[in-house]
């Protein structure tokens, strides 16, 4: 497994459109997603240990953001041949057991994962009401670690509650850390 760093935050970047199926059936543009306040991107997948680590913290932390008004969505980009614990049917269980409240997509040309220059799972892209680029950092400071610490930081949390609030990220961010996506 390699990790990697997502680059920094290129503020003011505006999203690209997408249209991929979602584990409930339906096919997903950008404006179907978007929030009064705001929209978080996450580039995830079933077997990433770090994404493991955050699921249910994301979920939680995914019903705030949609109280004020920010949208989250969930893209699947891994070669699903090589890893098929990524596959859609195996997407839709995770989806199930850990109760997204958010959609969960898949990109199975990996053209998505390409025009947002994701590099890892986790990648968080979050965006203000205009779709701009207001962060790309990491979800907090636990890493991989299923064992929580005490006193973790919010960073995704945070930073998009001053999105919503203000338009605009925090200028200082951390780097996500995730493994690297499985390109075909």
């Amino acid at each position: 497994m390699v990790s990697l760093n997502s680059p920094i935050c290129d503020f003011g970047w505006k999203a690209p459109d997408f249209n991929l199926p979602g584990v409930d059936g339906h096919n997903w543009k950008l404006a179907d997603v978007v929030g009064a306040k705001g929209l978080l991107v996450m580039f995830i997948c079933n077997h990433c240990p770090y994404v493991q680590a955050i699921r249910e913290r994301l979920v939680a932390d995914m019903a705030i953001l949609k109280s004020l008004g920010v949208n989250a969505v969930a893209i699947s980009s891994n070669d699903v041949v090589n890893y098929p614990q990524d596959s859609f049917e195996k997407m839709k269980e995770v989806a199930s057991e850990f109760n997204f409240g958010f959609p969960y997509l898949l990109d199975e040309t990996q053209e998505i994962a390409r025009a947002y220059d994701a590099v890892c799972t986790p990648d968080f892209f979050g965006f203000n009401a205009n779709l701009e680029l207001q962060y790309r950092g990491r979800f907090d400071n636990q890493g991989r670690d299923l064992t929580p610490r005490p006193n973790p930081t919010k960073d995704l949390l945070e930073a998009m509650k001053m999105v919503a609030e203000t338009g605009a990220g925090p200028k200082d961010q951390i780097a996500s850390i995730g493994c690297s996506i499985k390109w075909r």
